[in-house]
């Protein structure tokens, strides 16, 4: 019998778990994606075109792809030089399709058609809407990329995050959360990539009336300035706030430490890694901890935020394996 999996996440994190799942036969995929993005070329497209955002998007068409390697490069290719120069392809065509259609989601299901994807790719909202964090000292961060590169979120203290403006679930996205029989939260950057998700009205909700098992995937890494020192349990009672209610009923751990030249970078980026709960043992959710750590991570030169990307990511075949034995299970 075929098992419904949804992913809720940003690009690269749904990209590595979905470039895994894709191998399975009798699944039916749907990756939901944030729409915050403002940064790189995505940013550029936003200001220029005024479309809305094709990066996180990209990302999870490809790894949804059936096409030809050559294709699926094609567009993840960015360009070297010239007034493109860091844009890439793939935003390109799914923004000259979004131009063209007059709708983002006319535009992507043209995309899905020529990538020939396994599953679906769907904005959590169709509604243009920028991430907004409102700190402890009243400063305002205005936009994903802005949050991205503040370190002072710890230090000052979070007040409010929120969109603006407001923004409504997409109907395919909650359909799909309401007959999903697992959905995944995760691997990505906790404030603008998983968070921004759950803010958009009616995913909550959604979320708490699915009878799906809801499957949490931990960042190998805290965020320098945003949740340093961060445990599993940290960022699982933080998803649990924003949903409402305890939601989270699986955690994917990676227990296997990256070589000491890896630590060291992310030591001198002031990063660290994340570590299991630090208090008692909780009952409320199954820790699945093993080693799910993939290859150290090569970025395009000319990608402008490759500096705030990971250096490392799981194994997005281990992660699939483990996804499809919770989906098996009773």
């Amino acid at each position: 019998m075929e098992k419904k999996i949804v992913t809720i996440g940003g690009g690269t994190g749904s990209f590595t778990i979905l470039s895994g799942l894709k191998k399975f036969e009798n699944l039916d995929l749907c990756a939901i994606v944030s729409m915050v993005d403002d940064g790189g070329s995505t940013g550029r497209l936003r200001d220029e075109l005024g479309v809305l955002p094709p990066g996180d998007v990209r990302q999870c068409l490809v790894a949804l792809s059936e096409e030809s390697k050559v294709i699926r490069d094609l567009f993840n290719y960015r360009f070297e030089d010239g007034q493109l120069k860091g844009h890439a392809v793939g935003n390109i065509i799914i923004s000259a399709l979004e131009k063209k259609s007059g709708s983002f989601s006319e535009g992507l299901g043209v995309a899905m058609k020529v990538l020939r994807i396994k599953g679906r790719v769907i904005p959590v909202t169709d509604d243009n809407v920028n991430l907004k964090m409102k700190l402890g000292d009243g400063r305002m961060l205005k936009g994903e990329s802005e949050i991205n590169h503040n370190f002072f979120v710890q230090e000052k203290g979070l007040n409010k995050i929120s969109l603006q403006p407001k923004a409504g679930i997409n109907r395919v996205a909650r359909r799909a959360i309401e007959q999903a029989d697992v959905i995944v939260i995760g691997p990505g950057n906790h404030y603008c990539s998983i968070v921004p998700n759950l803010l958009v009205n009616g995913l909550a909700k959604a979320l708490k009336q699915s009878k799906a098992k809801v499957v949490y995937v931990v960042n190998l890494v805290n965020k320098k300035g945003h949740t340093n020192n961060f445990t599993v349990c940290d960022y699982v009672d933080s998803i649990n706030d924003f949903i409402g209610e305890h939601r989270i009923d699986y955690v994917i751990f990676n227990k296997r430490k990256p070589g000491k030249e890896l630590i060291s970078k992310y030591r001198r980026k002031g990063e660290d890694l994340v570590s299991a709960c630090s208090n008692l043992e909780r009952n409320d959710f199954e820790m699945i901890s093993d080693d799910f750590l993939g290859n150290e991570v090569e970025y395009s030169k000319v990608d402008k935020i490759s500096n705030m990307r990971s250096l490392i990511r799981h194994d997005g075949n281990k992660l699939a394996n483990v996804i499809k034995s919770i989906s098996e299970s009773e």
